[in-house]
């Protein structure tokens, strides 16, 4: 496979046309990614952040006292963690077509400012209805951020650059759940104050943190390149050369429905949503319901909440870790494969030994396989799909048939099968299980394409502007 890695476009790159300007020569390449790094990645971190934040939260409330408030059996209180999924897969695809024909400075930042309101909302529900009605509408806000990050980080790095950015943002998903613990810890001990319940006060004071970020972000949110105002004119027109000798990402594509079809009908797309679903369902019952585990076990609320920390930070450094040997090597595949492999070994533990001790570790082994596979899983089709509008929604078709797994995971783990929760962790384990075949098919099915695009004379592959992904010179990234 050596061959075909010398011939992934950006590292044989396409030669400018001659009516193309001049790349500058004084630019420092490295520098200058490293600039846009600073630039772009700590707001997008920091947004999706809020958004784990304000979506796992519930379960932080769930053992501070939620349910009992809302005199809400566990079905009740299992429906409204569901509703959430219902809206954010079905407004998945409809927020990056918006996406596609707005711009990401108005678009991002609204959509955390009306998640953000819907998120302190909780805070002041009276009845399971309101807690229906809420997170549903948390759902459809927050379905558009992801799948347009993903999209929008395409628009900015070469593709064997955007593995590590999408991996590292993603990483703040297992951040937000060690900060929900701290900060749940912390918040709960204001119960009492205003007549609230300590649960009310964690989505108040994380909601409206929310909001106050929202607003300062539409100054922080840059578009595109060719009109960042950070951004030198020769450095504009530096990262714009470097783009297009690469990938897609500088074709003045308009929106159309020819586009969106070619996301629908390719095969590969279903790949990548399959991958993802088979690790939704394993990321979000441990994200919702991990406090719930561990307090099952026989510790205290407050012990609970502390102890959520040491699974998401180890998960934190993992995630990182792996996706830099991930863009070293240039391989996904592989990588997902070992590591959904460990959150197997983690689920193994809870299921067959019922000491707390050894539960708990199995907690760990979940969360640190857990999160790096599904920091790789979401950035492939960022590298790998081209054309502007058919990446943007492959993205999000990805999302929306990912999350069908998380919908069904909302459902398993009830209190009657507490502490063993054998239901919850058996689904979570078969779909590690069915991950590791899919991304074995996946893995198969482009390292096919690339060996029978490869056997094409180099005088029968074209050449000028990439026609997508179906241009013969295109080369997966396996």
């Amino acid at each position: 496979m050596a061959t075909l890695e010398k011939d992934l476009p950006g590292e044989k790159p396409l030669q400018p046309s001659s009516g193309d300007e001049e790349a500058p020569a004084h630019i420092n390449e490295k520098a200058l990614v490293r600039r846009l790094d600073r630039t772009l990645l700590p707001a997008l971190t920091f947004l999706y952040l809020l958004s784990f934040l304000d979506r796992s939260n519930v379960g932080n409330a769930r053992v501070e006292g939620l349910a009992t408030d809302l005199h809400m059996t566990g079905d009740r209180y299992l429906t409204g963690l569901t509703l959430y999924f219902i809206g954010y897969v079905l407004f998945e695809v409809p927020a990056n077509m918006v996406l596609k024909t707005w711009t990401p400075r108005a678009w991002l930042p609204t959509l955390t400012l009306v998640w953000g309101i819907v998120s302190t909302l909780m805070g002041v529900i009276q009845s399971r209805t309101g807690f229906f009605i809420v997170r549903f509408f948390l759902g459809v806000a927050e379905a558009g951020l992801f799948p347009g990050i993903v999209f929008y980080l395409s628009m900015w790095y070469k593709r064997n650059e955007r593995q590590y950015r999408v991996a590292l943002f993603f990483s703040a998903a297992s951040l937000a759940g060690a900060f929900g613990g701290i900060l749940a810890w912390g918040i709960a001990h204001m119960k009492g104050v205003g007549g609230y319940n300590g649960w009310r006060w964690i989505f108040i004071l994380e909601g409206l943190l929310t909001v106050i970020v929202s607003a300062v972000s539409y100054l922080f949110i840059h578009n595109y390149p060719n009109t960042a105002k950070f951004l030198s004119d020769d450095e504009r027109l530096f990262v714009q050369n470097r783009l297009k000798e690469d990938s897609d990402a500088t074709a003045d594509e308009k929106f159309n429905m020819r586009n969106v079809k070619k996301a629908f009908t390719d095969i590969k797309v279903y790949l990548y949503a399959l991958a993802y679903h088979t690790m939704s369902l394993p990321l979000y019952t441990l994200s919702l319901f991990l406090p719930t585990i561990i307090s099952s076990l026989g510790y205290t609320a407050a012990q609970a909440q502390l102890m959520t920390i040491p699974p998401y930070a180890i998960a934190f450094f993992l995630t990182v870790g792996v996706a830099i040997l991930s863009e070293r090597y240039q391989r996904r595949a592989p990588f997902i494969l070992v590591t959904s492999s460990l959150a197997i070994l983690g689920y193994i533990l809870l299921l067959s030994d019922p000491r707390p001790g050894v539960s708990y570790l199995g907690t760990i082994f979940a969360a640190a396989g857990i999160y790096p596979s599904v920091a790789l899983v979401l950035s492939w089709p960022a590298n790998n799909v081209s054309g502007q509008t058919k990446r943007a929604i492959a993205n999000a078709i990805q999302i929306s048939i990912g999350n069908c797994g998380a919908v069904i995971g909302t459902q398993l783990y009830r209190t009657e099968s507490s502490p063993r929760f054998f239901l919850g962790h058996s689904f979570a384990l078969g779909y590690l299980v069915a991950n590791l075949l899919v991304t074995t098919t996946l893995w198969w099915v482009l390292k096919r394409e690339n060996e029978r695009r490869q056997a094409i004379p180099v005088s029968e592959q074209g050449e000028g502007p990439w026609l997508g992904d179906e241009d013969l010179r295109w080369r997966f990234h396996l």
